[in-house]
């Protein structure tokens, strides 16, 4: 299902998640108009390390970041194969993927709208430029 989300658009598998598409959507736009900072979603995580990266992700708080290099060390990984799960991240934004950054910097983003898409979100998480969206 592709979705947008406050100016950038999402493609995500929602034969992951248990719920409806409507109730799906429904979700995204009250996180959208900044009504929600948790998903209520059932998620089917997939097996091996993508499943471990992406509940590491889903456990990232609003408005808060981690590094690829802390995730990995928690999960006796490395920094490069936790950024290629996120970037494989079948459910953007409901599985926050933009939460996760680099040591240097903002890392990658395999959204349409790349890295200024996570830059937006990350700010948007962060109360700034609210009314630009």
């Amino acid at each position: 299902m592709r979705v947008r989300l406050r100016g950038d658009a999402y493609d995500l598998d929602t034969s992951l998640l248990a719920e409806s598409d409507d109730e799906v959507r429904r979700q995204l736009d009250q996180y959208a108009a900044g009504e929600r900072q948790a998903f209520d979603l059932t998620v089917d995580y997939p097996a091996g390390h993508l499943g471990d990266v992406m509940r590491a992700m889903a456990a990232i708080p609003y408005g808060e970041t981690r590094r690829y290099g802390d995730i990995a060390a928690r999960m006796g990984s490395g920094a490069v194969a936790v950024g290629q799960a996120c970037g494989a991240n079948p459910l953007p934004v409901v599985v926050p993927c933009h939460r996760v950054v680099g040591a240097d910097g903002t890392g990658g983003f395999s959204a349409p709208g790349g890295v200024d898409a996570k830059r937006r979100l990350l700010a948007f998480e962060r109360g700034e430029g609210l009314d630009r969206f």
